[in-house]
């Protein structure tokens, strides 16, 4: 366990049924130390869900432990990560003048350039991401809920990616 971020050392997959799971179990690990990274699973692996959680399989004890006290339920760890593939990583912006769209996958997200302030977010068919953007809609940028914290798909998880890019274009990072 070295707290980096994206940074995993050992070859093990854990497969699960939904998407929320996932990510509760992505939560929960990192809170508790571990060095894990969501991927999307190899086809031969999809149990219905689109992510998995890259462990090191050395920590896979300590990690089943924690997932069954905090009672995350997960389909299957494997010995493998052979197939699985990173996250879509590519965030796209498009300069509208008086406001910025950032999008990370399917999902965008818009603000007013000088105020940081959310006008719109938009994409994806989830059904978690209407409430996402009634809690997002006219909020600062830095003010905003982060929609990995309040979604449990993989829409709000790509909507979360759109608007940590826009943070850190709006403080002037890129």
């Amino acid at each position: 366990m070295n707290g980096q971020k994206g940074k995993v050392d050992g070859g093990g997959l854990i497969i699960f049924q939904d998407v929320s799971q996932a990510i509760q179990a992505e939560k929960i690990l990192r809170s508790g130390g571990y060095d894990i990274k969501l991927v999307a699973p190899p086809p031969k692996y999809r149990m219905g869900c689109d992510l998995g959680l890259e462990i090191n399989l050395v920590e896979k004890a300590g990690i089943a432990r924690l997932l069954l006290e905090k009672d995350v339920p997960y389909m299957e760890m494997l010995a493998t990560t052979e197939g699985a593939s990173e996250l879509l990583s590519v965030v796209k912006t498009t300069d509208y003048g008086d406001w910025l769209m950032v999008k990370a996958g399917n999902m965008k997200l818009a603000y007013e350039k000088a105020t940081g302030v959310i006008v719109n977010t938009s994409g994806g068919g989830c059904p978690d991401i209407p409430y996402l953007h009634a809690e997002m809609l006219d909020r600062k940028l830095d003010e905003a809920p982060k929609p990995a914290d309040l979604g449990y798909t993989l829409c709000a998880l790509m909507l979360d990616r759109a608007l940590e890019e826009a943070l850190v274009i709006w403080k002037g990072g890129k």
